[in-house]
């Protein structure tokens, strides 16, 4: 049986940016991030889904997700194969789960109301007008109730289509 994607966030701003790898490996880099508990590498790949395609740079908020399932090497400092990486406004929470039918995450962490102001769009950037329920979402936000589960009106929906 094959084993789902579980995304695990790293949050941090970019300390440095750097070709990783030799010959066919020459189109990955590898960027220093320095989190809340020091610095972790993250590799990017051309697999790498980087949000808007944009360029990361030194000073740069962002958030990276890696497979919390994938093996990884244990070494220090940490290192990770980045499977997305999007860049963070200040005071801003990135997630990426599984919605349900009510539009609840599958740990129960989040629960979404869709605002006027919501943005909602495909991974390649064009609006979404379908149904967002039982979807893998990547979702931003600012601020939630204190009810559980949480409930935020985001700014912005990526649908993974």
């Amino acid at each position: 049986m094959e084993e789902s994607i579980l995304f695990i966030p790293v949050n941090g701003i970019v300390q440095s940016i750097r070709p990783f790898g030799t010959g066919d490996a020459c189109c990955d880099q590898i960027a220093a991030v320095r989190t809340d508990n020091g610095i972790v590498n993250l590799i990017i790949t051309p697999e790498t889904y980087v949000v808007n395609e944009t360029r990361l740079r030194r000073g740069m908020q962002i958030t990276a997700f890696y497979d919390g399932n994938a093996p990884m090497p244990l070494i220090f400092p940490p290192q990770y194969r980045a499977l997305i990486v999007t860049r963070r406004q200040p005071q801003e929470t990135i997630v990426i789960d599984y919605f349900d039918d009510e539009l609840t995450a599958t740990d129960l962490s989040l629960k979404l109301n869709i605002g006027p102001q919501t943005e909602i769009r495909t991974n390649n950037g064009q609006t979404f007008h379908c149904s967002l329920e039982n979807r893998m979402l990547i979702v931003y936000y600012s601020a939630t109730t204190r009810s559980i589960p949480p409930q935020t009106t985001p700014r912005l929906i990526i649908v993974l289509c």
